[in-house]
């Protein structure tokens, strides 16, 4: 098979491809979580202690070096302490997954270059194999949050079991994104360079550290513009308010997500006959 062939890119061939190359994409991702710390002492608990930290850290700086508080509490408690961390550390969950998976993207095919041009394998699943791992260390420090959920607030609510639900359309809505910057990494380099810049305005301009109603009313329209806000509002709704999502905005929200996914991995297998030129 010529690596210039032209590649199925209908949203037919998309789900085909997922479900043809299953087992490859487990097997990859296990491969992906085991080999980032692959050499260290600590091994894969550092995918449990790096969540754990950089909550610490956050949660010290914002609601006890800027003394910032969540909701209309007055006074900083030990338990508006815990309200803050929980309430933070939600936001950093989603927008983590979001960042791991858009930093890695640009670099996705440069750095397989070996299975651009020297074997026949489908590359369209590298995306795939990036959001695995990250899904991965979103499952690590969403255990995290429920265990100091427990310790500070008592039992989780049973409305968590709704996550996977909430966290659907943003995992098609990146996958999407992936390709397109896969594909677009390959043939202008600088883009890689501007992805971290990206993610880290992404996580100030959406409600991560500071609840949305706080937020004067003239400003909420840019922030709810940002596809991470409804998410992460969605995240606190089942985790910590106890509530339902709304399974009305996560369906379109959804729709929407298809169709970006769709256009990312149609792009991709249009351009991606020019990858070994390229490489």
């Amino acid at each position: 098979m010529s690596v210039h062939m032209s590649q199925r890119s209908s949203l037919n061939a998309l789900v085909s491809s997922l479900w043809r190359h299953r087992q490859l994409i487990g097997q990859m991702t296990k491969r992906e979580v085991i080999g980032r710390y692959r050499g260290s002492a600590l091994g894969i608990a550092w995918s449990f202690l790096n969540p754990l930290m950089m909550l610490s850290v956050y949660t010290f700086v914002f609601s006890v070096v800027f003394k910032s508080r969540w909701g209309n509490s007055t006074t900083l408690t030990n338990d508006s302490h815990a309200m803050f961390a929980i309430m933070l550390f939600v936001g950093l969950i989603v927008h983590g997954l979001f960042a791991e998976v858009i930093n890695r993207s640009p670099g996705l095919i440069i750095s397989n270059v070996n299975f651009v041009k020297k074997v026949i394998f489908p590359i369209e699943i590298l995306p795939i194999v990036s959001m695995g791992a990250a899904l991965f260390h979103s499952a690590i420090s969403t255990l995290v949050l429920i265990l100091a959920y427990i310790a500070f607030l008592g039992a989780p609510q049973w409305t968590s079991i709704f996550l996977p639900l909430v966290l659907l359309p943003l995992v098609t809505l990146t996958l999407g994104i992936s390709w397109f910057l896969a594909s677009i990494g390959v043939f202008l380099r600088d883009v890689s360079q501007t992805m971290a810049i990206f993610t880290t305005v992404m996580l100030f301009m959406s409600p991560v550290f500071f609840p949305l109603s706080a937020l004067p009313e003239r400003f909420r329209p840019f922030i709810m513009a940002n596809p991470l806000t409804f998410i992460i509002e969605q995240s606190r709704t089942v985790l910590i308010e106890g509530k339902i999502p709304d399974i009305q905005g996560l369906t379109i929200y959804f729709l929407i997500s298809t169709l970006v996914a769709w256009a990312g991995f149609a792009w991709f297998q249009k351009t991606r006959k020019g990858f070994a030129d390229v490489l």
